[in-house]
Parts: structure tokens; sequence; C-alpha cells
């Protein structure tokens, strides 16, 4: 029978900053050099597979992103809009356009002079001096998942792929910092909360890079995170002896172990029981630890509680936190795709605003208040925005936010052209809007960003060198982090 303890898994890709120095010589397990020591990975306990992701993660030589000895890692915590969500209706509205364009929605002054949005956000706009507006995005995608891509990724394809081919910024810096060496802090370094994984993804940099997933509604009185901190003593203890035992049966290999690599193996599976047995993980999850008032603050349904626990879980030690506004507070279609086909896209915008604009709100001001916001970055966008001019169509369904199926009702496509997004913490100057849009919203005009712009930023911010720094892909190709893009001056402290 096989050793549950033991799985295989992908090997790791080359950052190209450092002449490669490779092991050589037989292992214990009969496979040659780092390569292949790195092909197999410690399973985890229960079904977490976490010593094995340890393993890979850091088997390679320390490379890019480097951090000072004992300063506190940057964080990006990244709020993801599936489905694109329209810019005139938010953040850029267009009041002087004719009302095939504007839309039905007032505007409403903000707390930065000149800085309109819609009725829909007041939230955000009383505390809009605390983040700043990029009303001048463009990306050239159409497609969900090519869209989805070239922001994440940097894939300047525009054709939909059912797979991505490259590793999105996420991953990547995962993979980076995980060459750094071994981490202190018992909580893994990448998170998603119901994470943004249907179009992108670690790629050739493969699954040891993924985030630990978090999925389900944090406010269902049900909600736990399985294979955290565990609190029964008894399982601890079995844990406990069965890594002594496999510690034991492996005096004989270790005999043969020349290069040290099963030293390596212990210290990556005392991590995993770090993980599940530290107090401070499952306090890290545990949302009860916040009292009412913070809980309400951000709002009692899944979005609030998902922009909670992402603020616990930075200022808890993890550097990569994602999440997805998505699901039935979106309305039928379960995210922002705004089709007349899918949803009366007004009321679309009017049945999730209040939950959006709560808990993005709650979430800015938390990380300025709790001294969050030089070392945290916090991005809120999707992969595009929607059509400026309004069309109609018939409805496919009924349910909320959309009318009976047959109904001719309103909607906005997919536009990739010209969509806004809001950036802050980070140490940025906030409390401005950069770019400009038309006066119907169609297309970009001054300060144009692009999606290797978005991607040059957030790696800024992380201590990554994006222009400089390349990774091996499938052929052992060095391949650039992004390929065209810097990072956008008023977005970087």
């Amino acid at each position: 029978m096989s050793d549950p303890f033991y799985a295989s898994s992908v090997g790791h890709r080359q950052t190209i900053q450092r002449p490669d120095v490779s092991c050589s010589g037989p292992s214990a397990f009969g496979l040659t050099g780092r390569r292949g020591f790195i092909r197999m990975g410690l399973a985890g306990f229960t079904s977490l597979s976490l010593p094995g992701l340890l393993q890979l993660r850091a088997a390679a030589e320390t490379a890019g992103a480097a951090t000072k000895p004992g300063k506190e890692k940057t964080a990006v915590i990244m709020v993801w809009k599936p489905g694109g969500c329209s810019h005139i209706d938010t953040y850029d509205p267009k009041p002087e356009a004719t009302s095939d364009y504007r839309g039905p929605f007032g505007v409403i002054p903000t707390k930065v002079p000149g800085m309109m949005f819609t009725e829909l956000l007041p939230m955000q706009a009383a505390i809009a001096d605390k983040f700043t507006v990029l009303r001048s995005m463009r990306q050239g995608a159409g497609g969900h998942p090519a869209g989805s891509m070239q922001l994440l990724s940097g894939d300047p394809d525009t054709r939909d792929k059912p797979k991505p081919k490259y590793p999105d910024w996420m991953t990547v810096t995962n993979y980076l910092r995980s060459q750094q060496g071994p981490r202190t802090n018992p909580l893994p370094a990448y998170v998603g909360i119901n994470p943004p994984l249907e179009y992108n993804g670690p790629a050739y940099l493969g699954d040891a890079y993924s985030p630990f997933t978090v999925t389900g509604d944090p406010n269902s009185p049900n909600f736990s995170v399985p294979n955290i901190g565990l609190s029964d003593q008894n399982e601890i203890k079995r844990l406990d002896r069965r890594t002594a035992l496999r510690k034991n049966l492996d005096t004989l290999a270790r005999s043969f172990d020349q290069y040290g690599e099963l030293g390596a193996l212990d210290q990556f599976e005392e991590q995993a029981m770090t993980l599940l047995t530290n107090p401070k993980t499952r306090d890290a999850f545990d949302l009860s630890k916040e009292d009412d008032a913070t809980r309400d603050r951000y709002g009692r349904n899944a979005w609030g509680q998902q922009l909670l626990m992402a603020r616990r879980l930075v200022e808890a030690g993890v550097e990569v936190l994602t999440t997805s506004l998505s699901g039935p507070l979106c309305g039928r279609v379960n995210n922002w795709d705004d089709h007349a086909v899918n949803h009366h896209v007004f009321d679309g915008m009017r049945f999730r605003a209040q939950a959006y604009d709560q808990a993005v709100s709650a979430l800015i001001e938390d990380i300025y208040a709790r001294g969050l916001d030089k070392r945290v970055l916090v991005v809120v966008t999707g992969e595009f925005g929607r059509t400026p001019k309004i069309n109609y169509a018939a409805s496919t369904g009924a349910g909320n936010a959309s009318a009976p199926a047959g109904t001719q009702q309103p909607g906005r496509d997919h536009w990739p052209r010209a969509f806004s997004n809001i950036w802050a913490g980070g140490g940025i100057q906030t409390g401005r809007f950069i770019g400009a849009t038309d006066k119907r919203g169609e297309d970009s005009i001054e300060r144009i960003c692009n999606a290797g712009d978005f991607l040059a930023t957030i790696y800024h911010h992380l201590g990554i060198d994006a222009a400089s720094t390349m990774i091996e892909d499938f052929n052992g190709r060095p391949t650039p982090v992004v390929d065209r893009g810097r990072p956008i001056p008023e977005l970087i402290a």
C-alpha cells in the first residue's frame, strides 16, 4: 500500500534572473536531481495537500521579488466583478449624454471636488478621498475568457481559450515569493475567497502555486473552512504520532540522502501541521472574532463577509487575496454580465448596488483605520465595462433583476474599449481620478492604461520588477511576467 503522506505533483519553473544551480545525483527515492525531487510532494493530512505544495514552492533557488529581511511583506486584495461592471452606471457617469446612453441614474457629488458618481454609490462617494478612480482602462478582448486573461495575466490574444496560456499575477507572485525561503507565518501566502478561477490560473507554473481556496457563503451560520485549525486535541495527538512514525520509517532512506532533501520534506510537513493545529490559522478565518457592529458595517451578506474575511487574512499575514463578487447577490445569472437576455441592466445594478457599495466602502475604510494602507493595496475591477449605448432584447428567464422570458428589457453588452476600476491603500496618493473617456463613455481618450500597465502597477507594489522578471514556460523559454506595460505613475507610492 502506498504511503498516504506522498503524492506526485507538478514541477516548478525557473525565474530567469539568476543562474540555475541544479542538484545532481540519485536521491533516496530513485529520483535524479532537483527537478526529480520536486515532482514528489507530500500529501496533506486528511484531504489537505499543503505539504506537497509548500515543498514545491520552496524547492528552487531564491529569485525575484526580494524583500528586505525583517520587513513585513506588501499585500494585495483584488475584488473581482466577473462579467464586467458598467462604468457609466457607477464611476464614470455621463449626465450630458442622450438618454440612450446615460441610463436612468442620477449623479451625486463625492468627497473629491469635481468627481461624480451615480446615485448607486453613496457610501463610496462619502469616502472617495480614500481611493483613486482610474477611468481610462482599455484592453483588446471582448470575450470573458480572453478579457480576464488579458487583465490578470497580460495575454495579448483576443481569442477566447478554454484555459490560460500564461499564469495570472496572483500565482506569479506566489511563485516568486515562495523562492525566498520558508514562510514563518502559518497562513498560506495566497488565499482565494470564492476566487475568480474560471478564466485564469497558474498555467505553466503548475497547481502548486494556486490559492488556498475558501468557498461558500461566509455569512451562513453553517459556514466553515475545512482543514484549518483543528481544535480536537486527540486528533492533533494522532497526527503527531503519525508524523513521528513516518520519520522513523524514513531512517534507512535518510542514510542515502546525500543532498539533505528529506530534511526539507520535514520542514514542509511541519508547516502543514502548523496550518492544522496553530490557533492563529483558525482565528484568522473566524468571523465570530469580529464584533457585531463591524460585521454589520460590512453587510450581513456573502459579499460583506467575504471582504471582512479578506481584511482579517491580510492583517494576519496573507500576501495575495482574491475574491469574486458573484452569486445570487448579482441577480438571476450570478454575475455582472448585464446583457438584456440575462438581466434588466438597470434593475440588476440597483439589485446589487447596496451590498457592493457597503462592502467595498467598509473594506477601504478599515484598511486605513487599522494602519494597513501602506502595506496593503486594494484593487476593485472587472475584466471590462459595458456598452455605453443601451440595447434591448427579450429576457431568457425570470428571476432577480430579470423579467419573465420573452419580455423586452434593456441591457449593456461587453465593452473593453473603456472601463473604470478603483485603487486604495498601497501608499498611493488618493482622492482623485485618473484619465477620462469621451462624452458618451465609448473610448478612453486621456491617460489611457492597458492590461500591462495594470499588472505592472500591482507587481510594483509587491516588489516585483515586471520589466526584467522572466519565468520559463512549458518549453523552457524565458517568458516575461509582463510583456508590455509600465507601472501607472499616479498609482505607485
